[in-house]
């Protein structure tokens, strides 16, 4: 088991992509908007929860539908998507970021499992957002800046992060050193793949696959408006994320 799946192109996925990359442009062009988002010296827009679909997945009057429906269970109420655009330079280096950071973007794609988030000044990594699974959508044709995965990657990490919390309630473990020496088993072990995929097709990973964004290669290509893609990640109960 990989970890991972694309979809092959589907209508009802192509028409909920098509709505939703409308949306997004106006989206990426609003100035306030963009002050908020941009990420890594303008190069990423990092969208969390900018996408504003129904709760039931809609946009535009066109339904969340497609094969994929049929490899997930589907959450009561779907939250807004994140934006997520990359553009040409992707990634630059904001002042904020240290050197040893971003070579891990450049080198290791900033491989990281959803969820497990940094905090404070010692950047202590905790479960803070059980994702049940993470449904990414292409919103136009780019070859730019692929999502980057391991596959296989969630056994590895998922057995570490078991063994780490045992009997604990997952959201009050400290993970940061069993998180960091499972994600270098996985370098050793496994080496990365691109996942190329356009509107009307859709990818679904493992919430435990460690996964990133390759940095923009010279030479590939992308619209005007960069290299866009709409993620769903609905939380779950964290005992449901550890186990699963």
């Amino acid at each position: 088991m990989s970890g991972f799946r694309v979809f092959d192109p589907d209508p009802a996925t192509l028409c909920w992509a098509q709505a939703a990359h409308r949306v997004a442009l106006e989206l990426a062009r609003d100035p306030a908007i963009r002050a908020e988002n941009l990420r890594h010296a303008d190069t990423w827009f990092v969208g969390v929860d900018a996408l504003p679909n129904d709760p039931d997945g809609s946009i535009g009057g066109m339904p969340l539908h497609g094969p994929w429906v049929d490899f997930i269970e589907p959450p009561d109420h779907w939250h807004r998507a994140q934006l997520s655009i990359v553009y040409p330079g992707y990634p630059g280096q904001d002042p904020s970021e240290s050197d040893a950071n971003h070579r891990f973007r450049i080198n290791r794609h900033a491989a990281h499992v959803d969820g497990l988030l940094p905090e404070g000044a010692a950047r202590r990594r905790y479960l803070r957002e059980p994702h049940g699974f993470i449904l990414g959508l292409p919103l136009n044709q780019a070859g730019a800046a692929p999502l980057m995965v391991w596959p296989g990657s969630h056994r590895i990490m998922g057995d570490a992060l078991r063994r780490a919390i045992g009997d604990s309630a997952p959201e009050t473990v400290d993970l940061t050193e069993a998180y960091g020496a499972a994600r270098r088993r996985v370098f050793e072990a496994i080496e990365p793949v691109q996942v190329l995929a356009g509107p009307g097709q859709a990818t679904l990973l493992h919430r435990h696959l460690l996964h990133g964004v390759a940095p923009w290669a010279k030479g590939t290509t992308a619209p005007p408006e960069g290299r866009m893609i709409a993620y769903f990640r609905p939380q779950i109960a964290a005992s449901a994320w550890l186990n699963g």
